[in-house]
C-alpha cells in the first residue's frame, strides 16, 4: 500500500491516478523508474534537487503533498474501472476539504473526466475549486506516457508560477 503524504496547507497536491506495481510492492508514490514525476516536479521547480521515490516524505519540507483517485494497483493505469474514479473523486475532494493545500494537482486528464463527470476539459487551471483550493489538471508523468519530459515541465512549471504569484 502506498501511503498518502498530506499535511494542512501545503502549497500544493500531487494527484496521481493510481499506484503501479512498482509503487505498491515499494509502498513508495511513482516508484517505477521510468516514471518522471521526481524528476519533473524538481526541473519545474517544486524542489532544489531531484528526490528519490524512498525520499517522498520530504516533499512535505518543499510543501508538496502526494495522493492518489484509487488505491488499487494496477501495471496500467486504464485498468482502473469507473467506479473506483467515482468513488476516489469523492473521496479526494473530502481529503482536499480537510487539508485544504493552495492546489491540487490531479495527474491525468482522462481520470479526472471521470472521477469528476466532465469532459473536454482543457490542461492547466479549472474554473471549479474546491473550497479554496484550486484545481489543475496536468499530464501525468507515467513512463508509459509518450509526451516528453519539456511538455511535462512546462505544465508543471506554469502551476508552480501560478502559486509563487500568489504568495504561496
Amino acid at each position: 500500500m502506498v501511503s498518502d503524504i498530506l499535511q494542512s496547507d501545503l502549497r500544493v497536491v500531487f494527484c496521481g491516478i493510481n499506484p503501479g506495481k512498482s509503487s505498491a510492492h515499494l509502498g513508495l508514490p511513482f516508484a517505477h523508474p521510468a516514471n518522471r514525476f521526481w524528476k519533473v516536479i524538481h526541473l519545474a521547480g517544486f524542489t532544489d534537487r531531484q528526490l528519490k521515490p524512498e525520499e517522498a516524505q520530504l516533499l512535505l519540507s518543499y510543501g508538496c503533498g502526494v495522493t492518489k483517485l484509487v488505491e488499487r494497483p494496477t501495471v496500467q493505469a486504464n485498468e482502473v474501472a469507473l467506479q473506483e474514479l467515482r468513488a476516489g473523486g469523492r473521496e479526494l475532494i473530502t481529503k482536499m476539504q480537510e487539508y485544504q493545500p493552495g492546489a491540487l494537482a490531479i495527474l491525468g486528464k482522462q481520470a479526472f473526466e471521470q472521477a469528476f463527470r466532465q469532459r473536454g476539459v482543457k490542461w492547466g487551471r479549472q474554473e471549479v475549486t474546491l473550497g479554496d483550493t484550486e484545481v489543475w489538471i496536468l499530464p501525468n508523468p507515467s513512463g508509459l506516457s509518450r509526451i516528453t519530459v519539456d511538455k511535462l515541465v512546462e505544465a508543471y512549471r506554469k502551476l508552480n508560477e501560478s502559486l509563487a504569484a500568489r504568495g504561496r
